[in-house]
């Protein structure tokens, strides 16, 4: 794969170049939507529900923010990798380039604005008067975790848009689903310890919590924690690989 990169490196950074483009062609704030929307959102959030679910909650705002954050980054990565196939069959079908190119540029799209908006989130940090520690760089971790959750996750949806259109519907009542158990805007201490446990089994609030340890309780999440952000990537990722391996010779009949 990594050979196969190399070999179209100049089509893999044209495909970036024309998906960042695309996205802010004819607007008139161009990428700074990609710093207002999370923020709109942010804001939007903290009115509606600092007074019910943020009064016990220390640093509210920061921790809705990481939710926010790590969400919008998913959400944005999967959704552009889910039409990576479809809206480039045109030029995979007329020349032979590895498929995964496409998916890989819309996760390069994503995760740009995604360090882009990070930048307000020191701002942020700053205003809440929360002091930078050295455990700040381990959040390389889940954001690497995150890169590999995204591909595979991806992947899948890529795949599954070219036979089923439905998908597309379909995924964004599924995405806001799992923003309400992902514990964006609420804490889950309020839940009995058995319920909590299930939280884990939910990837997103895996690596929205690893965030939040760090930034806001400013400690190291253990072992366990450590282990469920890299198995959930891994695997999916593997799920991914091994559907675009095993429909690759397919996709060209249905698009």
């Amino acid at each position: 794969m990594i050979k196969k990169l190399k070999e179209n490196k100049f089509l893999f950074e044209e495909l970036v170049k024309r998906d960042f483009k695309k996205k802010y062609t004819r607007t008139v704030l161009g990428v700074v939507w990609s710093l207002l929307s999370p923020l709109l959102q942010l804001l939007v959030m903290s009115l509606v529900f600092k007074e019910f679910f943020g009064r016990n909650t220390p640093h509210y705002t920061i921790y809705l923010f990481c939710g926010t954050l790590v969400f919008n980054y998913f959400k944005e990565a999967t959704k552009g990798g889910m039409t990576a196939l479809v809206s480039n069959a045109s030029i995979f079908t007329k020349v032979n380039v590895p498929k995964y190119l496409f998916l890989f540029s819309k996760n390069i799209q994503a995760l740009i604005n995604f360090l882009l908006t990070l930048i307000i989130f020191a701002i942020f940090l700053a205003f809440d008067k929360i002091v930078p520690t050295w455990r700040f760089v381990l959040l390389i971790y889940p954001i690497a975790c995150l890169i590999v959750f995204n591909i595979g996750v991806g992947m899948v949806l890529s795949a599954m848009n070219v036979f089923f259109r439905d998908i597309a519907y379909l995924y964004d009542i599924f995405c806001m689903l799992l923003s309400y158990l992902s514990a964006i805007f609420y804490n889950i201490d309020r839940f009995d310890e058995k319920v909590q446990i299930f939280f884990m089994l939910n990837p997103m609030y895996c690596y929205i919590s690893y965030f939040r340890e760090i930034v806001i309780n400013a400690s190291v999440p253990g072992p366990y924690h450590h282990a469920a952000c890299a198995v959930y990537a891994i695997v999916i990722l593997l799920i991914g690989a091994w559907t675009y391996r095993h429909y690759n010779q397919k996709f060209l009949y249905y698009l």
